[in-house]
């Protein structure tokens, strides 16, 4: 792999670089850790790029680091995020008319933290499934305050916002997957998980499936309301931990006994709050003293 990887020209650098970030947790991250960098090297080194090579490349670039964030968290830098900086000054006050360019640009704005030089128009889209839950939520929780398709930073749209507690809640569709398969986060999934992370939100993701009856939608909705019940700060950091299995928003089921079922997801990062939280102190029964016959 490595010896075609070095006999590619430019266009199939930044090619295989957005290949194999499209891909996302499909491919270890240990696996591609050292390709990215050299592919990005590659690619920096080039003094000319074509707009929209600059912009693919950008984006793959951002993919790479958004699973290096959801592993290690913020306090662990990674060296390739330099190459951000790096591609989105090439493309400089550019204002393309392409959404997808805009977005990715929308996109490293936010992920540096400089202002968007672009207005990217987002077309609202709305599922089904999607209306259907937030009426439901809304039905359950009369007093929440929720927005839909709200653009936060520039980014493309969330499907529900909880403002009064910086809350996103996503109901994902196969398209989010590799394969469809509800497992495996794509590239696009992740950059769009990793961004909110570090704008400080907090993100539920429910996977459409979950949301094909009432009885499974009736409990997705009470792990959201006792969810709602934590104070922020006994909720734990917004950002992930040390690992990627940890960080991701992998999920955990349980029914309302609290067994494992297939009713309804709740979040890694909710899983581990349970998991540290500490046991309750048992009382100690006091042992009867033993009667003995007077002397």
């Amino acid at each position: 792999m490595r010896e075609e990887r070095d006999h590619f020209n430019t266009q199939g650098t930044v090619n295989l670089l957005w290949a194999l970030a499209k891909l996302g947790e499909a491919i270890e991250l240990n696996q591609v850790k050292s390709m990215f960098g050299s592919l990005a090297g590659r690619i920096s080194e080039t003094p000319q790029l074509s707009l929209q090579d600059t912009w693919v490349s950008l984006w793959g670039v951002m993919v790479f680091c958004a699973r290096f964030y959801l592993y290690f968290g913020r306090n662990n830098k990674n060296p390739l995020e330099k190459h951000i900086g790096e591609l989105f000054s090439r493309l400089g006050n550019t204002s393309p008319d392409n959404i997808e360019a805009q977005t990715v640009i929308a996109m490293a704005a936010s992920w540096l933290g400089r202002p968007c030089p672009v207005v990217p128009y987002y077309q609202p889209l709305i599922s089904q499934s999607q209306s259907t839950f937030r009426e439901q939520l809304r039905s359950s929780l009369p007093s929440l305050k929720i927005e839909e398709e709200k653009s936060l930073n520039s980014l493309p749209p969330v499907d529900l916002l909880l403002p009064d507690y910086n809350m996103v809640i996503d109901v994902q569709g196969p398209s989010h997957y590799v394969g469809g398969d509800f497992k495996t986060r794509n590239g696009p999934t992740l950059l769009k998980i990793a961004l909110l992370k570090k704008s400080g939100f907090e993100l539920i993701e429910i996977p459409v499936k979950k949301l094909d009856n009432q009885d499974s939608m009736k409990t997705v909705i009470e792990q959201i309301k006792t969810k709602l019940a934590i104070p922020p700060e006994a909720r734990g950091p917004v950002s992930p931990d040390s690992s990627e299995c940890a960080a991701s928003e992998a999920y955990f089921t349980a029914d309302e006994g609290g067994q494992c079922s297939d009713d309804c997801y709740v979040t890694a990062e909710e899983y581990l709050e349970e998991q540290t939280e500490k046991p309750k102190k048992r009382k100690r029964k006091r042992k009867k003293p033993v009667k003995t016959n007077a002397c």
